[in-house]
């Protein structure tokens, strides 16, 4: 897969993301063209500029060089961002933006946002959401209690 760990699709063609979604953890800029490759569009990265091994201006220049668009929504995992949230889903369920791959240094916090639109956009129960963590999430359970956290803060 590129030196991409973790890396995991779904074909989503009845949920908010469209059709396929891929993730990953770190991602090398070397995989910009393998993604391209494999049928992506856009790149979501979710890693924080500060975060070691991270360059966000190589990673976009890799992605646009392969023909893909670039998107970089920094998210720590650590508060309850409703902002950042909003713009991860409007993103991701955006048309031009599919098929997205998601990605983030585990694929951790790319689950718990996935979790959160499986719960907020496709109606999902949040036990349901428990095989695609699973498979997607190099840390399952944290995952899980973020997404958990905000739905609850949500009012979900």
């Amino acid at each position: 897969m590129a030196d991409i760990e973790n890396f995991y699709r779904i074909d989503d063609s009845t949920g908010f993301a469209g059709s396929q979604v891929g993730f990953g953890g770190a991602t090398p800029d070397s995989a910009m063209a393998w993604l391209k490759q494999e049928g992506f569009t856009s790149v979501i990265n979710l890693r924080l500029a500060g975060e070691e091994g991270v360059d966000i201006e190589c990673s976009r220049d890799a992605a646009e060089s392969a023909g893909l668009k670039y998107i970089h929504l920094p998210f720590s995992g650590k508060e309850l961002d409703r902002e950042l949230v909003d713009d991860f889903l409007s993103m991701v369920g955006e048309e031009t933006n599919q098929p997205a791959y998601i990605h983030c240094r585990s694929a951790t916090r790319a689950a718990a946002l996935w979790i959160i639109g499986r719960v907020l956009r496709d109606g999902w129960e949040l036990d349901a959401t428990n095989e695609e963590a699973e498979a997607i999430a190099h840390k399952p359970a944290d995952a899980l209690a973020y997404a958990t956290a905000y739905i609850k803060a949500d009012g979900g």
